[in-house]
């Protein structure tokens, strides 16, 4: 080929248009349904946000509206810092103080329950091992509403009322965690329970040292469940805490919207507020476990 021949193919190449990239309808239509879904499940939250921002008075008359107020740091204010009660101490970080208590003492009771049942289940050669878990999985069938009346008699013959340890120990037997372990733990190759056992490793170094380390991501997704759960727990700490300064945030702001004495009016601004902070803790631990909850509930064989 000679010069003039490359140089004339060179320049016809260097000249060739570009192919256009094709649409991809299909990804553009999931992109916009995921959009649409995502600003009809925001609405809610900004029409509270929008109420937070007005006088009571007027969230009575019009509701929600479009208008946008000066009310927030005010609302903020009393949301936080103010008791609404006779005692004073149902401030909102006292009951936020208390939703954190609760939330974390549930996950972390409801773990540590669900996997010493679940390794109890599958490593010790009980013989009833396989009953021992379908009864406690026959468990999930019965809310707390079935067994709340019993379970509070208990509570309150052990003077645990107006206790945290009224709020979290009768509700941490846990069926859901007991199952996931109990999963987990089936998956686990039995070759590191022969190495664990020539090493000389003990029921309990070997629950500590190797099965609790393997399961860090099952345990960050139970802990995510679990931990809204009890966040939003409202019947149970309803019944438990008659005293404010053990109320939650759950409680506090359904007592805030159930004042109306006189020429008082309920301080929606306050309790809608409250209900935007409330949000706001479940979201951050979801966000931050999210990759582990993922990797929990998909890489053992459930």
């Amino acid at each position: 080929m000679t010069e003039a021949n490359a140089g004339v193919i060179d320049h016809a190449a260097s000249h060739t248009p570009p192919r256009k990239r094709r649409i991809r309808w299909g990804a553009i239509g999931d992109h916009a349904v995921l959009i649409v879904g995502s600003l009809f499940m925001m609405l809610p939250l900004l029409m509270v946000l929008q109420m937070t921002t007005v006088p009571d008075v007027e969230v009575i008359k019009t509701g929600p509206s479009l208008t946008i107020g000066h009310q927030l740091p005010e609302n903020f204010d009393k949301a936080m810092f103010q008791a609404s009660g006779f005692s004073g101490q149902n401030t909102g970080l006292n009951m936020l103080k208390n939703s954190f208590i609760l939330g974390i003492g549930f996950a972390l009771g409801k773990i540590l329950i669900g996997m010493m049942a679940a390794y109890a289940i599958v490593y010790f050669r009980m013989r009833f091992a396989t009953l021992a878990f379908w009864v406690i999985f026959t468990t999930l069938l019965l809310p707390l509403e079935v067994r709340i009346l019993p379970s509070y008699e208990v509570v309150q013959k052990l003077g645990m009322l107006n206790t945290y340890q009224g709020l979290i120990i009768p509700l941490i037997a846990s069926a859901t965690a007991t199952f996931f372990f109990r999963q987990f733990f089936r998956s686990v190759p039995e070759e590191l329970v022969e190495a664990a056992r020539i090493d000389g490793a003990g029921p309990v170094k070997f629950f500590i040292d190797i099965l609790v380390p393997l399961s860090r991501t099952m345990i960050a997704a139970m802990f995510i469940i679990m931990f809204v759960y009890g966040w939003n727990q409202y019947l149970w700490p309803t019944m438990i805490t008659t005293e404010e300064d053990m109320f939650t945030l759950v409680r506090g702001i359904k007592q805030i919207t159930q004042v109306l004495e006189g020429n008082r009016i309920p301080e929606y601004g306050r309790a809608n507020l409250l209900a935007i902070i409330a949000i706001i803790p479940p979201v951050m631990v979801v966000i931050f476990f999210q990759s582990w909850f993922v990797k929990g509930l998909t890489e053992s064989d459930k």
